[in-house]
């Protein structure tokens, strides 16, 4: 009886290390949302936390091209309506939604809201951007909020705010360490107050006072620059590291990029639908 007893408890147990249910059946399979093991998390809140090595689509150059095979995408939220996010969720991709947070855009619908005293020096090289005091938090806390509920409205399941680097820039404004990190939290914390993920843009120099706050990264040209190691931290936390670069090719990147645990491909500049992922 104790034998029987004994073999039976066996049984199940070697079926749950299988991966089967106790009646045989097989228990769910893996999101296809994430890194070499296949698996998402979210955490407490219940916010979505894509995974180190999660494939991805860049595309901030008009609507999406939503037939691209991977798991995550990240577009423009004002470019793009509720109907593409619905469409991608239908077929189970996550969407990150693109916002300006450093700079203010005049070709944006909500340009007229941001006081000139907010606006600084050309952002060099982007033609109708002029950098933002991010100093002014009261003053932004309200307008970055309005661009975020737009994008939970639509659907998304994350936001990705850019130009979250200011003080390492001439913006016009004597910028410190201390605003931008005020300034970055600001919108980690609008972000999950709506149930949003939120990506860390760049910003390097801050990850290890930042990766706490945030759930995955964002990051252009580490590799031309050498400087994919300071990424780590989100990688060691299971956090996702979204990578592309410019100028190199895959050939250049693509080795030390998957050594680190990082999501990369090239793309163009102008960021349209065309990718080279690793």
């Amino acid at each position: 009886m104790r034998r029987t007893w004994w073999a039976a408890l066996s049984a199940v147990l070697l079926l749950v290390l299988a991966g089967c249910s106790a009646d045989g059946s097989p228990q769910a399979e893996p999101d296809d949302d994430a890194g070499p093991t296949g698996r998402t998390t979210s955490p407490p809140s219940g916010r979505w936390q894509p995974r180190p090595g999660t494939r991805w689509q860049w595309q901030l150059d008009g609507k999406a091209d939503t037939g691209v095979d991977v798991p995550v995408y990240d577009i423009d939220g004002f470019e793009n309506s509720a109907k593409v996010v619905a469409e991608l969720h239908a077929r189970g991709r996550k969407v990150i939604c693109y916002v300006n947070a450093g700079a203010w855009e005049d070709f944006r619908p909500d340009r007229s809201a941001f006081p000139k005293s907010l606006l600084g020096d050309q952002n060099k090289g982007w033609k109708g951007e002029k950098w933002l005091d991010i100093r002014r938090l009261d003053t932004l806390r309200p307008l970055m909020a309005a661009r975020f509920d737009m994008c939970r409205k639509k659907g998304f399941d994350a936001v990705e705010p850019d130009l979250t680097e200011g003080f390492r820039n001439h913006t016009g404004f004597p910028l410190t360490a201390a605003d931008q990190l005020a300034f970055n939290r600001m919108l980690a914390r609008l972000a999950h107050d709506r149930g949003l993920a939120v990506g860390l843009k760049n910003d390097l120099e801050q990850i290890p006072a930042l990766v706490s706050d945030f759930d995955f990264a964002v990051n252009e040209q580490c590799a031309q620059y050498e400087e994919c190691d300071a990424l780590t931290p989100f990688v060691k936390r299971g956090k996702a590291v979204f990578h592309v670069e410019y100028e190199l090719d895959p050939g250049d990147f693509c080795h030390e990029a998957k050594s680190l645990g990082l999501s990369s491909m090239r793309k163009r500049l102008a960021l349209d639908a065309w990718r080279q992922p690793c």
